[in-house]
Order: structure tokens, then sequence, then C-alpha cells
């Protein structure tokens, strides 16, 4: 059983085991007829499978007998009007022994039914051209189940006449049958075209009009070429056909056979159609006749047998017949006449026709161009191609000027030799070989794109490896290639057409640069499966041999015709390349940045790529565009393009300097702008080497055109670009540094660096601008140098506030207008309306702008716009989902692929002609508020409405019966728009954002909402019951999303609804258990569960009805203690929410169990009885049973509480102090009682009741000791400072006190001498040295954060006590500089640099002991100014320059060594950080500075180089 049998029964259902089971027996296809269910019980099978195989064979032996003629008893029958084939027939005689071979044969065509072409069907046939007469092309194929033209008869003599055989049967005889086959048909057809002097053709392979009737006339099906030559060896029947007087003449005009080979595609059956040009030439046929004899085989004898008689035979129309007897005489008379039309015929066919050539130039130009006068700059090409000879290289620049998205090369050699060395000259590249786009890592389009760099370099794919590689990947041969390459060819080809680049975005560009090899046929056709046609696909070949080799295998896809048409066949290369040039819309003028020594220098394109994180503004921008190829029309669809809504483009500006469109209005705030950037560049007061400025601004008030009209005009004299923010970081950054420098000598006074960052994330503005600040402090670059300046554009929709928070280096952008600027405004709109054929819809943002986009201006618009529109239709619908997502998110779009896939509409090829068809059939209402986007790297197209108001209005108007919930129901019920490929991992973001993305104000929203401003709406104008709806339906839609669930528990908990509350978060957490937040998520719905159920009791609850609510609350505890362990492991986040969680509902448990009669207050009101149950063995004997699961439970709260504010307090950074102080406190309360301090005057319980007093005046955590220094009255601060310390015990070096309490001992000492110096309590500074040693003796023991820091305090040298140096001192300071930093590390993770901010508690002031540690709070005091003022002083350095501060504070000496500050403490050098990198002197410098101490280490403010050249150290 061959792998078709095989194939065929398993398709019609028999199990596999089966299958193998009869080919392991041999079944071939005769046995197959002859199996009986005995043999197949044998094998096994089971009787349903039996039934089916033989009824299977049945039917199919009966559809083979019905159709082929062939019966039981050997003999093969045509249908009407064919000759039978038996022992009397021309061809011969085929015996029974011959049977089973036949058959045979026929069982392996079982399948031909199903293949052909029916004639009772409408199914298009493809018909094939003829091979020209008289080749011998090897490159020229046929296409299995094409159609050639019918058999034909005479013409014009020189244009052969066709006959067709199948020899389907005769195929499959033997050598001796199929030549007597073959002698008979050709004979008979040569003898009857050389008789009528007729050039023609006979086809074997191809069926005739009386063959089977389910296949075409002329169909092509092939035939198996077992031996070449027993086919060539046929035509020696000619010495035995012919008289002898005629034999060399038959020889002459009977032409050896051609074998054409028969393609289809994605088989690999090799097939031929065999041909025999036959051509009686006037020079060999003149005055001669042809009698012929036909060999026959008979089938008695079986012996060949050649017919007695001779027959003349003629073509009569499309057949060969016998002349007849009556007719022979006139026949041979019309001999003479036939050889003089032979001759003219040849003499006319001879001539010399001076054909006219194709105008190949035209047909170039309009292919490229779509008739216009320059190639669209938009599209993008995909090259494939193969091995370039060496003197067409220089005949390639085109390609260099072409935006090649991806190469596909077949040279192995392109890298040394070919394509891709030159073209990585001009261009930055990144090369890759078709696994490379396999994705098996099972990234998601994005992250995939980003992995290939796609749209940042050109693609080159080397599609048979590449010779020069040292890795694996080396050229093989096709058949090779096509077992392990052409699977990754055909997922590369997928991946980019329905992944990546939308239909009508691209251009497939074959160039056959040489002979051409199976496997770039297979590109093609992948192309033109993937593309649907050729309609983006065009050929350019020189070698007419290269195009026609490819074209005849590329036919099994497509007709050859549309391929002709698609091809430039014939040009020279040379030709190719100046005629595509000048199609180009650009010149090659290079472009210019402006350089240190006020001059010019060149950027290449190839310099350029490499900063693809940048979009680089030249000085000479635009200036390559070639002004002349513009028509007016053009350019006045630029201006109102710009006007309309879109964002404002390099052109606009171009255009205007050149004087051939309007003035862009220059509005105030730019002005302000370009004045801060002036004072940042030459004002003499402190400069950063970077430095921000911000441009805060209403959504569609012209902020981005602001910011892109300041670098316009700021481009000859800073280097200038725009960040694409979607860029990592560092990426971003080594581009910016490698711009800076870009052919400076002088890195040091390189020109600055403009960079403009939109709508960006405070994170990745802060961290850019650190990298930034630690690549120029290695690059020595001094401080007071500007090298980079970030101007940030955000909307807002509160800019004003936002210019007041910062007002030195920000500007406002609103949408109210100055006088001046009403003026230049309205002079503006009447030179629009003075246009002809002027509309206000194409100018409508503009016209909007100019009222001020006043609310009733913009609702009487948009009702105006509304009225009539058919709220059915689908046209409606995108508007409602596209207002939808444009209100609620900011930035949002619906690519253009969307839309035309909502609205059930195709793409189009040229970008206008797409956009101009996708416009012209919306409503008229779609067409004026909607505007399409262009993404700037990848040209694709998408639709937004024209602004932020008009999407509001829309939205409200068009609601009307209709809620917002229901909107987004319907959107979400719209499959269509979230299965569509292109573009659909932005449309989920902005879905998942219109569901789960809250307003925050540091995003510059005017609120911090709890949930989406979509969900809130809803809840806030609809209901919450809808919300949830919806909220669900997003669920589900969203591939269950764990943070669908998260919302949600949150929606529910927030309107009391908490047993679903519990159940969503349960579901959010199935889906991520050790994600922190929802886990936070989780215990936020238990606490408010427990404080809803407290807070709803009328009357006290007894121990049994208390028992829910304390589970509740300890359910609550235990989620947030989950929260805060998985919050330490994830490294790129920092959630304390678990810790906030944890103490806050324990506070509010310990009130509540406070308030039970089981635990009563004390005549003095003191909680004596459940301090007493909580923190003891003790338990009440009411509830000893009831509670018995609570118990051990209950009595870890205190801890639990206690664990969580110590956390909390560490965090001196970001911990809320109010908040803190007020937790400790009522934590505290519930643990204060004097009657048991009594009982157990020296027990344990005595000691943590002291400690609680302790917390409870505020000495309980590092953060509440501190923040009594911000106590406006000090004697309040001094008092509760020094009840603190009465508290512990007088001698704490005797009574050992325990770490943490040590620590607020200290604490509170150094707090007290920053107040209160003389205080009596304090302690000496050499006693509070010696307290603090264990935490350096005990290093096996991990202490918090604050011990390390106390170390660093109180072991900094102290002018009295340290004036030798001391090793040991020093081991202490530097050990625990070490540790805080790596305690310090652990805890702040690979966060947000921003987040890992520097905070400063103490100053190194004059003096000694503990009178020379001052805190930040007196030198905030020592500042004049509102809180604004005296925060800018600290940001620009001012406070340095305050003699008070100056007077307290003592300047350190100190040294640099490569950007690093080093100090000398004990005598040894110690490392220290600098505020900001680059304040840190460029080279080798003694320097000044003042020294903060912080929980980062040793912090360097104010750092001047030393005017005394002496080296004081101490």
């Amino acid at each position: 059983m061959d792998n078709h049998h095989r194939k065929e029964v398993q398709s019609i259902g028999i199990k596999k085991e089966y299958v193998n089971k009869l080919y392991e027996e041999e079944v071939t296809g005769p046995v197959l007829k002859e199996l009986d269910e005995v043999f197949l019980k044998s094998i096994g099978m089971k009787g349903g499978q039996i039934h089916i195989l033989t009824r299977k064979r049945n039917e199919l032996l009966e559809h083979f007998h019905k159709n082929t003629g062939l019966d039981l008893k050997g003999k093969i029958t045509y249908p009407s009007g064919a000759s039978e084939i038996d022992a009397s027939s021309p061809a011969g005689c085929i015996g029974k022994k011959d049977t089973e071979k036949i058959e045979a044969t026929l069982d392996r065509a079982g399948g031909r039914k199903s293949r052909s072409l029916h004639e009772n069907t409408a199914e298009a046939i493809t018909l094939s051209k003829f091979r020209p007469f008289r080749s011998e092309d090897i490159n020229f194929k046929y296409v299995k189940n094409n159609v050639l033209g019918p058999e034909t008869g005479i013409t014009d003599l020189v244009t052969p006449c066709h006959e067709y055989k199948s020899l389907a049967i005769a195929a499959e005889l033997d050598r001796q049958r199929l030549q007597v086959k073959l002698a008979n048909e050709i004979i008979r057809f040569a003898s009857a075209c050389m008789n009528v002097r007729t050039n023609g053709t006979i086809h074997f392979g191809v069926m005739d009009r009386n063959e089977d009737k389910g296949w075409k006339h002329g169909q092509i099906v092939g035939v198996k070429v077992r031996d070449r030559d027993a086919y060539v060896d046929a035509l020696d029947y000619i010495e035995r056909c012919f008289d002898k007087a005629e034999q060399e003449a038959a020889r002459h005009c009977i032409h050896p056979p051609i074998f054409v080979e028969v393609i289809q595609k994605d088989s690999q059956e090799q097939t031929f159609v065999v041909e025999v040009d036959i051509e009686p030439s006037s020079s060999i046929a003149n005055g001669r006749v042809f009698q012929v004899c036909l060999p026959r085989f008979n089938q008695d004898s079986n012996k060949v047998i050649i017919e007695k008689h001779p027959v003349f035979y003629q073509r009569v129309g499309a057949n060969s017949e016998p002349v007849k007897t009556e007719e022979l005489l006139p026949f041979i008379k019309g001999l003479q006449e036939r050889d003089a039309r032979r001759e003219k015929a040849e003499s006319s066919s001879r001539e010399d026709h001076d054909g006219i050539s194709q105008d190949l130039g035209r047909k170039l130009s309009i292919l490229l161009t779509d008739g216009k006068n320059y190639i669209n700059d938009s599209l993008w090409y995909i090259l494939v191609t193969n091995r370039c000879k060496k003197e067409d290289l220089k005949h390639v620049n085109f390609l260099t000027r072409m935006n090649i998205f991806c190469v596909f090369d077949f040279d192995e050699d392109s890298n040394v030799s070919g394509l891709y060395a030159q073209f990585k000259e001009y261009h930055a590249t990144s090369s890759h070989f078709l696994h490379d786009y396999s994705n098996e890592n099972k990234m998601t389009t994005t992250q995939f794109q980003k992995h290939l760099c796609l749209f940042d370099h050109t693609s080159w794919i080397f599609c048979n490896g590449r010779n020069d590689y040292h890795g694996s990947e080396k050229p093989c041969d096709e058949n090779t290639w096509i077992r392990t390459k052409k699977k990754y060819l055909k997922k590369a080809i997928s991946f980019i057409c329905d992944e990546i680049l939308p239909k009508g975005s691209f251009v497939v560009l074959f160039l056959l640069l040489s002979p051409v090899e199976k496997p770039i046929v297979d590109t093609f056709q992948e192309f033109y499966t993937e593309m649907n046609g050729m309609e983006y696909i065009m050929c350019i070949a020189e070698s007419r041999e290269d195009y026609e080799k490819w074209a005849n295998l590329a036919q099994a896809s497509c007709k050859i015709e549309t391929l002709e048409q698609k091809s430039i066949v014939g040009m020279k290369l040379s030709h190719v390349d100046a005629t595509i040039q000048t199609m180009m819309s650009s010149t090659t003028c290079a472009r210019h940045l402006p350089v240190s020594t006020r001059g010019l220098c060149a950027l290449p394109t190839l310099e350029e790529e490499k900063m693809f994180s940048l979009e680089i503004l030249c000085v000479n921008q635009c200036d390559d565009i070639k002004l002349d190829l513009l028509t007016a029309s053009e350019i006045q669809e630029i201006e109102q393009t710009f006007y309309q809504g879109r964002r404002i483009s390099w052109k606009n500006f171009w255009l205007a300097e050149k004087g051939k469109c309007g003035e862009v209005i220059e509005r105030e705030a730019c002005k302000d702008v370009s004045k801060i950037l002036d004072e940042m560049l030459h004002e003499t007061r402190i400069r950063y080497s970077v430095t921000k400025v911000k441009i805060f601004h209403h959504p569609g008030s012209g902020g981005s055109t602001i910011a892109r009209q300041v670098l316009w005009k700021r481009r000859k004299d800073l280097r200038c670009a725009i960040v694409k923010s979607s860029y990592p970081v560092a990426t971003v950054c080594q581009h910016a540094v490698n711009f800076r420098k870009y052919e400076e000598k002088d890195t040091i006074h390189c020109p600055p660096v403009l960079l403009l960052i939109e709508d960006y994330d405070e994170d990745f503005v802060d961290e850019l601008k650190n990298d930034l600040l630690d690549a120029m402090a290695v690059s020595k670059v001094h401080s007071s140098r500007t090298c980079f300046i970030l101007m940030c554009c955000k909307r807002s929709n509160d800019p004003e506030k936002r210019c007041k928070d910062s007002p030195l280096d920000t500007v406002a952008v609103t949408h109210k207008l100055t006088d001046h600027e009403k003026s230049l405004f309205k002079t503006k709109l009447e030179r629009f309306t003075k246009q002809k054929d002027f509309k206000p819809e194409f100018i409508l943002t503009f016209v909007l702008m100019c009222e001020e986009f006043k609310e009733t201006y913009v609702r009487e618009f948009v009702q105006h716009l509304l009225q009539g529109i058919d709220l059915s239709s689908r046209d409606t619908s995108l508007m409602r989902y596209v207002a939808l997502l444009n209100f609620y998110v900011h930035n949002s779009y619906v690519s253009l692929s969307h839309c035309e896939a909502f609205l059930g509409r195709g793409a189009y090829t040229e970008k206008r002609a797409r956009e101009h068809d996708f416009i012209s059939h919306l409503s008229e209402q779609a067409r004026v508020i909607f505007i399409e986007l262009r993404e700037d790297t990848t040209y694709l197209s998408s639709v937004q409405i024209i602004h932020y108001l008009v999407a509001k209005e829309i939205l409200q108007q068009l609601s009307g019966d209709l809620p917002q919930s229901q909107i987004a129901m319907s959107l979400l019920q719209e499959k269509v728009l979230f299965q569509h490929r292109f573009g659909r991992e932005e449309f989920i973001k902005f879905i998942r954002d219109l569901f789960i993305r809250r307003d925050k104000k540091s995003r510059g929203d005017n609120t911090d909402s709890l949930f989406s401003p979509f969900i809130e709406h809803v809840c806030s104008f609809e209901d919450c019951e809808k919300a949830i709806a919806v909220l669900k339906a997003a669920y589900e839609c969203l591939g269950k999303d764990a943070f669908f669930a998260q919302q949600l528990a949150r929606l529910h908990y927030i309107h009391d609804k908490f047993e679903d509350a519990e159940y969503w978060a349960g579901v959010a957490k199935s889906h991520l258990p050790n994600d922190s937040f929802i886990l936070d998520t989780e215990g936020q719905v238990y606490r408010r569960w427990f404080s809803f159920t407290v807070d709803k009791m009328t009357e006290e609850a007894t121990p049994e009805e208390a028992i829910q609510k304390i589970e509740i609350a300890l359910k609550a505890m235990k989620c947030f203690r989950a929260a805060q362990q998985a919050a330490k492991l994830e490294i790129d986040t920092m959630n304390n929410a678990g810790y906030f969680g944890e103490v806050e509902v324990g506070c509010r448990l310990l009130k509540f169990l406070s308030m039970l009669e089981v635990f009563p207050r004390n005549t003095e009101r003191e909680h004596s009885e459940l301090v007493r149950y909580l923190i003891s063995d003790y338990i009440p004997e009411s509830i000893k049973k009831s509670w018995g699961k609570l118990h051990s439970r209950l009595k870890g709260l205190r801890q639990n509480i206690y664990n969580a504010l110590e956390w909390i307090s560490e965090d001196l950074i970001y911990n809320p102090r109010k908040w803190l102080k007020r937790q400790s406190e009522a934590y505290a309360k519930f643990f204060i009682s004097k009657s048991l301090v009594e009982e157990n005057n020296a027990g344990p319980e005595t000691q943590l009741l002291r400690r609680m007093n302790i917390y409870r005046n505020g000495g309980g955590n590092v953060t509440t000791i501190l923040s009594l220094l911000s106590d406006t009255k000090e004697k309040r601060s001094v008092q509760k400072l020094e009840t603190i310390i009465s508290f512990y015990a007088e001698d704490p070096l005797r009574e050992r006190l325990e770490d943490i309490d040590l620590i607020n001992y200290i604490l509170s000492h150094i707090t007290l001498a920053c107040v209160s110096p003389g205080s009596s309590k304090l302690l000496p500074f050499q006693k509070l040295r010696e307290l603090s040693k264990r935490f350096f003796k005990q290093r096996r023991t991990t202490f918090p954060a604050s011990a390390y820091f106390l170390l660093t305090l109180l072991y900094w040298p102290d002018e009295a006590l340290d004036i030798e140096p001391n090793p040991d001192k020093y081991d202490i300071l530097i050990s625990a500089l070490q540790t805080m930093k790596h305690l310090n590390d652990i805890k702040m993770k690979n966060v947000a640099p921003r987040k890992k901010r520097i905070y400063t508690h103490f100053f190194l002031g004059k003096g000694y002991g503990l009178g020379k540690i001052v805190h930040k709070t007196r030198i905030d005091k020592l500042i004049s100014g509102s809180l604004d003022e005296r925060r800018m002083k600290w940001l620009h350095g001012d406070v340095w320059n305050i003699g008070k501060i100056r007077e307290v504070l003592k300047r350190v000496s100190g040294w640099t060594e490569d950007r690093k500050v080093f100090i000398r403490g004990h005598g040894r050098p110690i490392h220290i950080l600098p505020l900001h990198y680059d304040s840190v002197p460029p080279g080798s410098e003694n320097v000044t500075l003042y020294l903060g101490f912080s929980f980062n280490g040793l912090v360097a403010y104010n750092i001047e180089v030393e005017k005394d050249k002496t080296h004081m150290r101490k």
C-alpha cells in the first residue's frame, strides 16, 4: 500500500492502526479490490471498520467502471464517439494478462474525478499558453489542470495546429506497446500535417475532446515518463511506416519529442506533457506526398503488425483523416498550390518586422507610483531577491532610497559580496534567518516585533543560510531547503502579512538578478496566497530567461498573463535604477546638524537609523522635498490636515517658511517656553547638565504644536529630537548621548540637546534624566554646562494648577486665548474662508479653537451635526465606540483596518486612495468628526475623533435612550473588532484602560479615582448593577483577566456586596495567587466587610455574635500578611499596602474587642481585662470554649500589628507620618494598664506595658520620634521627648533593653538634643556610642536599617572625641554604611529612580557631640518664603547661599576621582554619594561640601572646588 492509498483509506474513517496493518501486509491496489471479510478479521479489524472499508471499496470500483469504461473482461470502452481499443484497433490489443496493470493504473488515478474540471460546474478554468513552436526552453512549464486552447486545424500553415492525447492508459504499458501507440498517433498526425504543408504539434498528456467527459477538453493532466528513450525511439517506426523515398524527409519534418514538465502547487509528483513538433518546410517537403502504413499490436500473436495498405492522411478541421479514394486525385493535384502557399507563408514569417519596443519606463512608473508623479513614501516595500552580480551592484542604488521593511535574500554570499554588503553601508540593518521568525517562545506580536527590531532597522532575512556564518545556518540544496526551511518561510510570510503589515500598506518586489531556483518561486506562491493575488506584488528582471523560468514555475499559483502585467522584463538594471530615482519625492541632499563651532555636519541615513529611538530634526529638515512636485491642492491639503485636528508635521513649518502656505500661529506659551530655555542656557545661576522644562496643556489646546514649534525654531543652534517613549530608557539614553557627541571632537563643548517627550510617564522621564546624568558624569562633563534639556509635554485637565506647582520651569497651555491670540486666529480664519471651495469642516478643530472650545459652542455644533443621523447604521455605531474610547481613554484610537473590517470594507494599495475610499463611504456626520492619524514609524493609519471635547459631546448626545453601559456592552460583543489581527494589542489595551485604568493626579488628572472614569460614570449616572454587568462582560470577553476580577471584587465591596466581592477576589487570586495587589484586594474585602458589620451594630454584640465578626477581621489580617510576603518577592514594584491594611484592621479589631462585655474596663477606664487576655495565658471563662478557634490568633494580634507598624516606620521616605502617629497611639492605648504594671512589677508584661506607654507618647518608632521635630511648638516636643526617655530604665546598660527599644531610646536622645541641647534627660554622647555598639558587635544578627543609621550619626568623627585616627571606629562606621546600603537596596528593589530618591534627615553641623547633628527641620526654619519658594530653593541649591545656614553647618573637605566623591573618616577614605551626579567636577579636584546623613548612606551637598589648593584632610 503506497502513501496515496494509505491517505485514501484513512480519509474514509479507517483507524490509523488498521491502515498501518494493511500497509504491513503489503495490501496494494489490486489486492484491495479482492479483500474479503475473512482476511480483514484475521488482521484484527472490527466489524464496523470492515463494513466501512468494503462498502467504500465497492462504491469506488463501481465509480471506476462507470467512468473509465473498464469491464471485467479486460476491455476498455470509451464513451460514445470514441473507438474501442481491442485486438483489431490501430493501437493494438490488450490481453487479460494486462488487466491487473491497467486496473492498478486506474486505481492510482482514483482521485482524478474530484480533481478534474467538470463540464457541468461553473468553476472558472485557467487557460494556458502553448510552448512556443520549436522551442526547447527547459524553463517552460505547464500547470496541472490548466487548459490549453481547443485542438485546431490549418490556419496560416506556419502557426501550428494542435492535437491532444491523454495517454493515460498507454503510459502504463510495456515499452513495445507504448511505442506502438506513440508511433501510431505521431505518424498519423505528422503525415496529415505534412501533406497539407502546415506546422503542427501533437501533445501527449492533454485531454482531447473524445476522452472521459469528466475532463475538460485541453485539460493538462500530464503523464509519468519512466523512460524518455522509449518516446524518442518510437520515431524509429518512421522507417517502417513511410515509403523509402520519403523517410529522410519525414525524419527532417518530424522533430524529436519535447518533454515539458507539468507542475502543481504543493505536489512533488513529476509528470510531463510530451510534445512532437511537425515542420514540413518547403525546402524539404516541396513536391512530396506522404503515405503511411500505421503500426498496431496484435494481441493474438503478441507482435507488432504494420498495415499492408498505405494511407494518405490530411488535416480536416481539428482531425487527421484518411484521404478518401475518390478524392485522392484532386488531393495530389493540389500539391503544387499547397507548396506555393507554404513558401509564401515561410517568406512572410521571415520578414524582419521592426516591432515597436514596449514602453517599460512608463510601465515601471505606473506600477510604482500608481500613475502619480512620485513614489508614495508612506508605503513599505518587501524585497525578494537572489544573487546580485558584482557589475550590477552599482545599479541598485534605488533600493537605498525606498522604505524597505525587510528583504528575503536567497544569496548566501550577500553579506560578503552581494546586495546586503552594499545596502548596510547606507542603512542600519538587522540580519536574520527564516527560523528567527518562527516565534517559538510565543511572544505577543508587539514583543516579537521589538525582539526582531522591526520598523527600527531593515530586517535582512537570509533564506538559505550564509557561507560566512560561523553558526549552523549553512546553505543547502533545493530538496534539503524544501524539507528543512520552507516551513519557516511560510511562518515568516504569514507573520508579516497577518500580524505586522495590513494589506495595502506594503508592496512585495521580486528583483530577479540571477537564474532562479524553486525556493524563490515558493516565496512568491506564499506571498500570493497570503495577499490574495498580485495586486501588491511586482517583479523586475533584466534577463528574459531568468524571468521566464520564474514565471513558468510561478504560474502554478497565478496566470502567466497576470505575472506579465505586473513585471518589468528586459529593462537594463541601470535604466531601472535611474528611472526609479527620478520618481522619488525627495532629493538625495545630506541632512545637517549644528556643531559646537557654529558650523554644520552631515548626518548620513545610516547613522540616523542607528539612533532609532529618536526622531531627529535637522537644520535643513524637509529641504530634500521636491517642491515643484507638490501641487497647490496638495499644499492646501497638508495645511488643512493640520487645522482639521491632526498633529502638525515638519512640512507645515517648512512650507510656511517657504511662503507656500500661511504661517503657523505662535501662541504666547511658545514664547514662554523659549524664555525658560534661554534662562536655562544662558543665565549665570546654578545649572545642571540635565534639566527639564514642562508644558502642561488642555487636551486639544495645541500643546504638542507649541512643543514642535519650539523645536523648529531652535533646530539651528540646538540638536533637536523627539523621543519615542516606547523604547526602553537605556536605549533612549544611549541614543541621546550618541546624538550629542556625533561628529564632535570636543565632547565637553557639544551643542545642547533638546529632547521632546510627549504624554510621558513620570518614571520614564525621571529614569531618563538620571541615566543621562550618569552618562555625563562618566564623560566628565562639567555640571555647569547644560547638555540635555528634556521638554516634557503632557495633557492635563488643570494645566494652570500644575504650572503653579512649579512656576520656574513650567508653562500652561489652555483653550483660553489672549486678545492678541484671538486676533491672530480671527485673521487666519478669514484667510481660510476666502479660499475656493472652503468648507468649515476642513479646518474644524481650528474653528473650535477660535471659539476657545466653549461648552455651549461645542454642544450646539455636535447637536447640529447629528441632526438626521441614522442611529441604527454601522457608521453611527463606529462613532459611538470611537467616542467612548476617545473620551475615557487618553490618546486612544482605532486602527483604520479595524474600522474597515467593522464596516465590511477592504483595504486599498495606495494610501490616499485607501483613505479617500474609506472616508467617502462614511456617513456625512462621520466624515466630519473622524480624523485619520498615521504612526510615524510604521506608517499604519488609525482613526480618532477630532477632539476630546467633541467626543464627550457626541457620546452624551448619541447615548440618548442608550446608556453608556449599553454602548460598552455592544462594543464588547463586536467580535470582528476583537478578533481583527492588525493593531489588536493596542485595541485590547484601550479596552482594558476603558474598564480598569484609574485617574491619578500624578498623571495630570483632576482626581484620584477609585475606578476607571467610565465605571465611575456608570455607577453615578446609571447604577452599580450595570457597572458590575459590563465589567463581568469585559472579564469574559478579555480572556478572564485576573485584574478585571479584582475590579469586580472592589466594585462589589464598595457597594457592600461582600459575598460577591469575596467570590471575585477568589477568582482573581486563582488566576494570580502570588500577586501582592490582588492579595491586598482580598484583604480589603474582609476589612470592609468587618467595618460594615461593626458599624451597623445597634447594640453590643454577645461573645457568640462577635465570633463571625472577629473571623472576618482575622481573615483580612491573614490576607494582608500574605500580600506583604508576596510584595517582598516582587522586584519591580513597591507595594506596602499590606502593612497599612493589617494595622488598620488590627486597630479596629482591638476597638471592637474593647467594647465587648467580656472585656470590661476597670475603674480607671483602662482595658485591663482585654490587655491581660491579649498578652498572657489568661482566658475568661465565658469565652474559653466558644472562642476556642480564636484564642491563639487573637493572642498574636499585638505582635502582628506591632511588626507591621515597625516595617512602616522604617520607611522614612514614603510613610504618612500623621497616619503612623495616629495609629501608633490608637494601638498603644489598648495595651496600657497601671493595675497590671503594679501586679507584675518585674515581669515581661510590665516591660510590654511600659513600651506601650512609650508608643502612646510618640516614642514607639523612628518615624514618630522624628516627627516630633516638626512640631511648631518646641516646648511641647521637648516635654514629650523627656517623657518618653523617662519611661526607660535609668541605666540602660545594666537593664538590657530589647533591640528595637534601644534604637528608639538612642534616637530619642539625638532628637531631644536637636530641640533642647541642654536638657537634663540627655545622656553623654560617649554613653550613647557605647550603647549603640551592640549593633556592630552582634554581626550575625540583622538589625533594622535605623540601627545602622544611628551608628553613622554617632561614629562620624567627632572633633572632641576623635582627634586621632581610630581603626576600630572606622570599622564600625564603614560596616554600618555598607549594611545600611544593602538593606536599602533590598527594600527599594528595581523600582523607578524617582522612587529611589535620597531623603536626608540630618546634616553635619559645627560643634561636637550631639550638638553637631542638625536635623533638616532646623535648616527649613532658616529659609524664608512660601512653601513653594522654599522648595525651589532646595531644588536649585539656593539654600547654601543663606548666611544663617552656612553658620550652622560645617563644610567638609574631600576630593574627587573619576567623578566619585571621597572624604576622610577616622583617617581613611570613605566614598559618599553626591546628591546630583552632575554636581561632581570632572577630573581629580579638591572639594568642599556639606555632609548629609540618609538611609542611602552619606550624601554630599553643594560640592565646590576648593579655592585653596592645599589638600586639607582630617
